[in-house]
């Protein structure tokens, strides 16, 4: 019973400035991102519930694939495939675009799966992928590795791409009031979690989210952001017009 009131109290909140992911806003600006950019034949790697399909047109041919540990397990994902993405079931060049978003960070092999991605793209194809750098750990015990911008541009070239657009996701002050909002409600929750006494201070830390939520927007809003600080990349690559890759003469 308290586990349905909180789930929908946060679903009351989730679009206001008490939810502690609130500066990071809706799925919006990613859709409009994957809309602007997916063409032709598009692989979903990491797809949960195909929310992107929805950002195609309605004729476009989408294929969802998940990975049944993460997938099926936590997220009920409904793909077309269950399968690895570093041994991808697909036949070499058969999809014009490929979008893998926040799922790079919870391969165990990720460079094997950039390779299948430019190995299943055909020429010219699109590689459309995003990824966290400062974010708390998420779908534990899945989750390996965070790489700067300078990481994922030497990851994605070395597997045989080329890097036509890398930009941060969200501005500096966005992503210090982020990560600010959720140690406050990742602490309160472990409290309510263990019993814990501090539990009377929720009201406070409610109260604090929304304090840092609005002091973040604004500060973002007075001051230029610095790259240095972002809560991850968006990256837009490209494989090159010949069919040869990486290991074909």
């Amino acid at each position: 019973m308290r586990s349905n009131f909180r789930g929908k109290l946060i679903a009351l909140i989730r679009r206001t400035p008490a939810h502690p992911q609130w500066l990071l806003g809706g799925k919006g600006g990613a859709a409009r991102w994957i809309a602007g950019h997916a063409t032709g034949r598009v692989l979903d790697i990491g797809c949960a519930d195909r929310w992107v399909e929805k950002c195609l047109p309605a004729d476009g041919d989408y294929v969802g694939l998940d990975y049944p540990p993460t997938g099926q397990v936590m997220y009920g994902a409904s793909p077309h495939i269950f399968a690895d993405a570093s041994r991808l079931p697909l036949v070499d060049e058969s999809f014009d675009t490929v979008v893998i978003l926040e799922v790079l960070e919870h391969l165990r092999a990720p460079q094997a799966a950039l390779g299948e991605i430019a190995r299943i793209l055909r020429p010219q194809g699109r590689l459309l992928l995003s990824m966290p750098f400062l974010y708390p750990i998420h779908d534990s015990p899945h989750d390996y590795q965070r790489l700067t911008v300078h990481g994922l541009a030497r990851d994605v070239e070395e597997a045989g791409l080329k890097v036509d657009v890398l930009t941060p996701v969200l501005g500096s002050a966005e992503t210090a009031g982020l990560i600010a909002c959720l140690a406050v409600g990742g602490m309160t929750l472990r409290a309510f979690r263990t019993h814990s006494p501090a539990v009377v201070f929720a009201p406070l830390s409610l109260v604090a989210i929304v304090v840092i939520n609005l002091g973040a927007w604004a500060l973002g809003r007075l001051l230029p952001s610095w790259d240095a600080i972002t809560v991850g990349y968006r990256l837009a690559a490209s494989k090159a017009p010949s069919s040869a890759g990486p290991g074909k003469s």
